[in-house]
């Protein structure tokens, strides 16, 4: 069954911010180290921001991982929003 735009989005959002709360880190540390704003960032963990190729590329090399790594769960996520 195909997923919604507004379930991808909320799942890839919910996979953010698990991983940069287990990195301990802010919504402003991991917008620095991204290169991306904090309220860009907030955006995206709310699943109300569709990010760029690009966007997803800085992002998960401010978590210090790949992009295949950081949307290696976000069917199972997706499966999860109703």
């Amino acid at each position: 069954m195909d997923k919604s735009k507004s379930q991808i989005l909320t799942a890839l959002g919910r996979l953010i911010k698990q991983r940069r709360i287990k990195l301990g880190i802010s919504q402003e540390e991991l917008g620095f180290r991204s290169n991306l704003d904090r309220t860009y960032i907030s955006g995206l963990e709310r699943g109300v921001r569709n990010p760029s190729l690009t966007a997803l590329v800085n992002l998960a090399g401010g978590m210090g991982i790949s992009v295949s790594e950081l949307l290696d769960n976000l069917e199972a996520e997706a499966n999860n929003i109703e």
